[in-house]
């Protein structure tokens, strides 16, 4: 952890899940073998490119020239950019889109695209034909390291996010640490909440490296690509383990009920980016757990330490249009934590800590000291 890193060739993880294993490639300009990484994996294949319109006036063309040149046929299902993608009306347009374009069932659907691309194109090929499988080209650094891997494929719903949805492995994913360099600093940013949650919860010297080595991580040095690998290896290795979220995966949510509750509390708009809503949840989780006890308060201020000198939001102050929009009521964002798909009977589950580096996950929270400790924090 503490030797100078160097770039160096693609790094493949392996997501050992059986005959559905499958690898990420990760490295610089990857993005260049998707064609012939296709066309090895399933000879004869059709393909169609599921992207948004940002994406795609960067990427779009890279990637139909890489599977031109492999012989692989496509089409294309461009959508409008953000997370109000993520709805029954756009899932229609793309599924309509895919069938027009003739994706059968041995064929491959293409997420190219952050989260969004990927959540919506992933579950879009999960329920196509009951079945199509999917290849996942992710752009942004929150999908490289979180949503591109594990099989979570969804919409959201008016009530909550990722209500809707299915879990559905894809056979590939090629994350090219490149194409991070259109991101605006503030994507970065909220993608690097989803880097740093896998040292808070499971790893306290990754962390420490991360405290040391961020700013590398962020001009694109070979940390970036170290950063990513170290990511992936901690997801795969509990998605291999517990698959469907019936134990040890639920410990990525760290951060995520919380963050969840803010996201729809600010209706899925960028008033509040996915990976900002999770550096606000990890740190309320990091200091509820306090609280109880669980954990020092100086390692709760270390999190909210590491994520503010990076730029992300910890508070709900941070949170634009904190003031005059509403979010200030601690019984509304509980009645939207008690939509989280990890609520079990009416009892909410919450990813606490006990130190940075080990998450635990809580189950039967009762809500009223929940109610009591938003209040306090909204008023803060």
């Amino acid at each position: 952890m503490t030797a100078p890193l160097k770039h160096s060739a693609s790094v493949i993880v392996d997501v050992a899940l059986g005959d559905r294993a499958y690898d990420i490639v990760i490295g610089r300009d990857v993005l260049a073998s998707l064609g012939e990484r296709v066309a090895a994996l399933r000879p004869g294949v059709r393909t169609a490119v599921v992207t948004d319109r940002t994406v795609a006036k960067h990427w779009l063309e890279p990637a139909e020239a890489s599977l031109a040149a492999a012989g692989v046929p496509t089409s294309r299902v461009v959508v409008e950019e953000g997370e109000g993608s993520k709805s029954y009306a756009t899932l229609t347009q793309v599924s309509e889109a895919l069938i027009a374009a003739k994706i059968e069932r041995n064929d491959l659907v293409i997420a190219l695209g952050g989260g969004v691309v990927g959540d919506l194109a992933g579950f879009a090929a999960a329920i196509l034909r009951r079945g199509v499988d999917f290849v996942q080209v992710p752009t942004s650094l929150l999908a490289q390291v979180d949503s591109s891997v594990g099989g979570k494929t969804g919409i959201n719903s008016p009530q909550g996010k990722n209500l809707i949805g299915a879990f559905h492995q894809p056979v590939l994913v090629i994350a090219d640490t490149s194409v991070l360099d259109t991101l605006s600093p503030r994507q970065f940013r909220a993608g690097y909440a989803e880097v740093a949650k896998y040292g808070i919860l499971g790893d306290e010297a990754f962390f420490a490296w991360l405290e040391k080595n961020h700013a590398d991580i962020f001009s694109g040095g070979a940390g970036r690509e170290h950063a990513i690998a170290t990511s992936c290896r901690a997801k795969a290795a509990i998605v291999s383990r517990d698959e469907r979220e019936t134990g040890e995966r639920a410990l990525l949510n760290l951060g995520h009920t919380f963050g969840h509750a803010l996201e729809a509390a600010t209706g899925f708009s960028d008033r509040l980016f996915h990976g900002e809503g999770v550096s606000v949840g990890m740190v309320l989780a990091a200091e509820f757990s306090a609280q109880l006890g669980m954990i020092s308060p100086d390692d709760a201020a270390r999190i909210a330490r590491h994520l503010s000198a990076v730029g992300l939001p910890t508070r709900l102050q941070d949170i634009a249009g904190f003031t005059q929009e509403g979010l200030a009521d601690a019984d509304a964002l509980l009645a939207l934590m008690a939509q989280d798909k990890k609520v079990k009977r009416g009892k909410l589950t919450f990813i606490l800590l006990e130190a940075v580096g080990r998450a635990v996950i809580a189950n039967n929270v009762e809500p009223q000291p929940v109610r009591d400790f938003l209040q306090a924090k909204l008023k803060a």
